[in-house]
């Protein structure tokens, strides 16, 4: 099943979110109006709503709370993705301007608050305390994943266990919650909550991974974004900690160099080479294809349907694309 077949699976739910995401982002602030409207054009794949709304559906659920609960999850990203371009200085996006390039960095942070606190507003409308628990329990670990992030830039000691808690924190919790909301929902047994949750954090896992490996090896107007962006800000992603371990002495201090003091783009073929050569990528992808593995192992528990197969086919997809 590709992309296009599962998102037509789930096309009405998928256009009551993307209503419910517009009316949300309605304000008395002329500012909120205008870079939310810039947000909601930007496009994206809208991955963790679509999971929201594909594992309520493979659960058999009836009503519509689904809906809010995919919202509730594509808002927190989206904030965060306004709060990471301004910390990371990003210029690109989906091959667009970044919203602090075109508005600036204060009207960003300031309307990726607007877009958690709607976030928390829409959670209190769905009057179930495990909901509410569990997302405020993932934006914490989210924002502390930020600050791991940091802590890690233009360090070329951070080791693989670091870099592993903030691709957890960062990405596969909100992965996870997305995935477990549903059965929370309905009521459904400890088993499937924890199996749906194990789901989620695994793909989103290989998820990260992949983008990981992107940033190396894709093409720069397919992932929308410029092609070595990690190494420029300094961040020590997995194909550089592997590369670091094998690869000869002059290449391990090109990289440590690179990242310190986030000048990489000057050796960026250099460091490319040494890449190709430690097969960091190919190790990266592994690892993505394993976790793809795990994901969908978890899905055990599920009954036959449509929307399991497109649950297996989206963690299979997860680490099969270009961007």
């Amino acid at each position: 099943m590709d992309i296009k077949a599962i998102q037509r699976l789930i096309e009405q739910d998928m256009l009551a979110v993307n209503q419910l995401i517009s009316d949300q982002m309605q304000s008395d602030v002329a500012l909120v109006n205008q870079l939310g409207l810039y947000i909601v054009n930007s496009g994206g794949k809208r991955i963790r709503p679509m999971l929201a709304l594909l594992v309520a559906k493979a659960l058999g659920y009836q009503g519509d709370k689904h809906i809010t609960l995919a919202t509730i999850i594509e808002f927190i990203h989206t904030a965060t993705l306004l709060h990471d371009d301004v910390v990371d200085e990003s210029a690109l996006r989906r091959g667009e301007p970044t919203a602090n390039a075109e508005f600036g960095n204060a009207a960003s942070v300031l309307v990726g608050d607007f877009i958690y606190t709607r976030s928390f507003q829409l959670m209190v409308g769905l009057e179930n305390m495990e909901v509410m628990q569990i997302l405020a329990d993932a934006t914490n670990v989210i924002a502390e994943g930020e600050v791991l992030q940091l802590m890690n830039c233009n360090d070329p000691d951070t080791t693989e266990q670091s870099y592993m808690q903030v691709i957890y924190s960062k990405t596969a919790k909100l992965f996870e919650a997305a995935t477990m909301l549903p059965a929370v929902v309905l009521e459904k047994p400890d088993a499937t909550k924890e199996a749906l949750k194990l789901y989620g954090m695994h793909l989103g896992t290989a998820f990260q991974l992949v983008d990981d490996v992107l940033d190396y090896s894709a093409n720069a107007e397919q992932l929308g974004k410029n092609i070595g962006d990690d190494l420029a800000e300094g961040k020590p992603t997995l194909p550089l900690i592997y590369a670091m371990r094998h690869g000869n002495e002059a290449q391990v201090m090109q990289i440590r160099d690179a990242i310190a003091n986030g000048n990489g783009l000057d050796n960026l073929t250099d460091i490319l080479a040494t890449l190709e050569q430690t097969q960091a990528l190919e190790h990266t992808m592994e690892r993505a294809r394993q976790e793809s593995q795990k994901a969908i192992e978890q899905l055990s528990t599920l009954p036959e349907s449509e929307y399991k197969t497109a649950l297996i086919s989206l963690a299979k997809l997860a680490v099969d694309r270009s961007y």
